[in-house]
């Protein structure tokens, strides 16, 4: 979601590093620094500016810096404000050592309390700080023991302190002319130049210099001087850089090696879960932290019902969501698609809170909902991906999901985002209710921390799986997909990405209300994908999922060819079908978060082995702004 770009070479620092920055603008971002080192020079030089570019570019305009080597980046909040302060670089207590930082560190509280106890004074709300510090300290403990380390020997016993997902640049002062990165989750690149060297975190950032390009992986770091790149793994031991001539154009760049954005958006999925999460949720308490919704605890508890809005897939979302609140919250719940709820006479008042759902915050119809809830005398909460877009400015307060941008016109990673805020606000609402023991909080909050880590292991497994099934159905020319509870809207948002992107018809459906009808759709040419899953330790869960299974039985009586999605060591329904693709196991409430991605994929890939312009798909646009 941020950007890094660091520059080593003969070139003055700022406008390389300023033109790096501009070309991943499409990341999204809401401050932006510079750091930047001389030769000679005690301390590294740092300006700060929070909004878009053209601030800090009137930041050096009023308070220029020269150098040689510097780092620069474009932070979306996720710890503290996005306020000058909280903006990168982050420094140490002497300001010789800089960081920028991509990710999340999970046990930066931890550190911070033990480097405050060892005299360190922290001046950020953010994680990043703590590396600058760990730095500094493990470099003064082994100094005072005699065996003094140079700057990439301490940032390797840095990160191994380190829990959580990172990519790092790095600057000291007493090494000058030298670019520490290092990976473990976000992506980080090299550029290799002819006596000049770059680091980014991503291809764009450096292609208009270098088209000699090295990706880090995980575990990786590079050590960038005038003298050349040199790259090891965490423990020191030195690898092979292997160089990659690059020949995308600019947008092709864009995609991060994909062949098309959604492709790459689905594996972003974890990366938008976990930004989404982990700045609102203590792993300690299980307490949920939405300040910025802009409503006091005592106004959320005298709510008496919740009306969503939302189209497309956010509907789906909020459909999910609808389950999620009444579940745990204990609140009756209507959701409406934007697009009819002017024109159905709605009820609501000043009790009912309103809750607006849309990745890009412009959408029409959701925007005449939201003002239609606020003339009934309803405070509204908007959930956008979008910072300041327009449905943000009437809300009462926002939920923003951190997605980053999604360019593909068929959602992905903004749909899961939007899944986890809901759940988010779901279980924030069960605290300031009091519907939920702490010790029930603290279990979900636990789990869903664990989901983005499962979502990357399960794409590793069943992509390729995915693309084999694809191939099988490709040319159908139906598909209809069942699920029950809260895995009926996951039918719904599945059948939609299949009819999005590779114009194949297909229907969500109550699995249910089979014998009501669909049933008679059923023969050996129509594929049903089933979402057959369950916890084991719900017991509505587990009712569920027997019904769901004499659902399977009568598709298959009638020949119908039946892909199951189930969670893993589900044997009884393997023996079943002819297609079971295996999810890792989750609560009930949040399984939908693992349903959906086989589903993106299949859809996917039947619209590549279709031909289709997977992105751009016909007829449909990213924003629907009018109505």
């Amino acid at each position: 979601m941020c950007g890094i770009v660091g520059y080593v070479g003969p070139k003055e620092v700022v406008p390389v590093i300023l033109e790096g920055l501009r070309r991943l603008e499409y990341r999204g971002y809401d401050s932006a620094g510079i750091a930047v080192g001389c030769p000679g020079e005690e301390k590294l030089q740092i300006r700060r500016a929070p909004g878009k570019l053209r601030n800090i570019e009137q930041v050096l305009r009023d308070h220029p810096l020269s150098g040689t080597y510097g780092i620069g980046h474009t932070r979306w909040a996720t710890h503290g404000r996005p306020t000058e302060e909280n903006a990168h670089p982050h420094r140490d207590c002497t300001g010789r050592i800089v960081v920028v930082h991509n990710g999340i560190v999970e046990n930066y509280l931890e550190l911070k309390r033990e480097l405050t106890a060892q005299g360190h004074v922290f001046v950020t709300e953010t994680d990043t700080e703590v590396i600058a510090h760990l730095i500094e300290q493990i470099q003064k403990e082994a100094e005072l023991a005699g065996s003094p380390i140079n700057l990439e020997s301490a940032i390797r016993r840095a990160v191994k302190r380190l829990t959580g997902a990172f990519a790092l640049g790095v600057l000291s002062s007493l090494e000058p002319n030298k670019i520490v990165a290092a990976r473990s989750g976000p992506p980080v690149v090299i550029g290799i130049g002819e006596g000049e060297y770059f680091v980014a975190s991503d291809v764009p950032g450096i292609l208009h210099h270098t088209r000699d390009i090295a990706f880090l992986n995980d575990g990786e770091m590079a050590i960038l001087t005038l003298d050349g790149a040199n790259l090891t793994n965490f423990d020191g031991n030195p690898l092979p850089l292997k160089i990659q001539r690059i020949t995308w154009d600019p947008i092709q760049a864009e995609k991060g090696g994909y062949k098309h954005f959604m492709l790459k958006e689905i594996w972003e999925q974890p990366r938008a879960i976990r930004d989404t999460t982990l700045s609102r949720i203590s792993l300690d308490t299980g307490q949920v932290f939405l300040n910025e919704m802009g409503l006091k605890p005592e106004e959320l508890a005298a709510v008496t019902s919740i009306n969503i809005a939302a189209c497309g897939t956010s509907w789906h979302a909020a459909t999910a969501g609808k389950y999620m609140i009444e579940r745990l919250a204990r609140i009756p719940v209507e959701v409406d698609y934007a697009s009819e709820y002017r024109y159905r006479d709605p009820i609501a008042d000043t009790n009912a809170l309103g809750l607006l759902i849309t990745q890009s915050g412009e959408t029409a119809d959701t925007l005449a909902a939201q003002r239609e809830m606020i003339a009934l005398g309803s405070k509204t909460v908007a959930i956008c991906n979008v910072v300041g877009a327009m449905i943000t400015r009437d809300a009462s307060g926002t939920i923003y999901t951190h997605a980053g941008p999604e360019i593909g016109v068929a959602s992905t990673k903004a749909f899961t985002a939007q899944i986890t805020a809901l759940f988010l606000f779901a279980l924030h609402l069960a605290q300031v209710r009091g519907t939920i023991t702490p010790a029930h909080s603290l279990n979900l909050v636990e789990e869903l921390s664990r989901i983005p880590a499962k979502i990357e292991e399960m794409l590793k497994v069943i992509s390729h799986k995915c693309e084999r099934m694809a191939q099988l159905y490709c040319n159908a020319r139906d598909f209809l997909y069942l699920g029950r509870g809260i895995h009926f809207p996951i039918a719904l948002e599945g059948a939609l990405k299949l009819k999005e992107i590779s114009y194949i018809h297909a229907e969500g459906y109550p699995a249910g209300e089979m014998k009501h009808g669909p049933n008679a759709l059923i023969d050996e040419t129509l594929p049903v994908v089933v979402l057959a899953t369950q916890d084991p330790s719900d017991s509505g869960s587990r009712l569920r999922y027997e019904k769901t299974l004499s659902n399977v039985q009568e598709v298959t009586a009638r020949s119908g060819r039946v892909i199951a999605i189930a969670v893993e060591g589900q044997q009884d329904l393997a023996e079943l079908v002819e297609h079971v693709i295996s999810i890792p196991k989750a609560p009930e409430l949040l399984l939908p978060l693992l349903e959906i991605v086989p589903l993106q994929l299949l859809a996917y890939y039947i619209a590549v082995r279709r031909g289709c312009d997977v992105d751009q798909p016909r007829n449909l646009a990213k924003s629907v702004t009018v109505e």
